[in-house]
């Protein structure tokens, strides 16, 4: 097992933390999981990809609270 130290921002971190306690799950399993996710299934990530991602990130939201009065009416 290897100690690493990473750099999150501290509101995904207290919200991942929290989902984890009241899930019952380890956090450090669960980033494990991903990680070994991510290089089982997509081992090169294309610029391209990398590029769009960080767009939509960026991008701007609206917050729905009911989709339903929303979108379907």
């Amino acid at each position: 097992m290897v100690l690493k130290t990473f750099n999150i921002d501290e509101k995904t971190y207290k919200e991942f933390s929290k989902f984890c306690k009241e899930n019952g799950i380890s956090m450090s399993k669960q980033i494990g999981t991903f990680m070994q996710a991510q290089l089982e299934t997509e081992p090169e990530v294309r610029q391209e990809y990398l590029e769009k991602l960080d767009n939509i990130r960026k991008g701007r939201f609206i917050e729905v609270k009911d989709f339903k009065k929303r979108y379907l009416k």
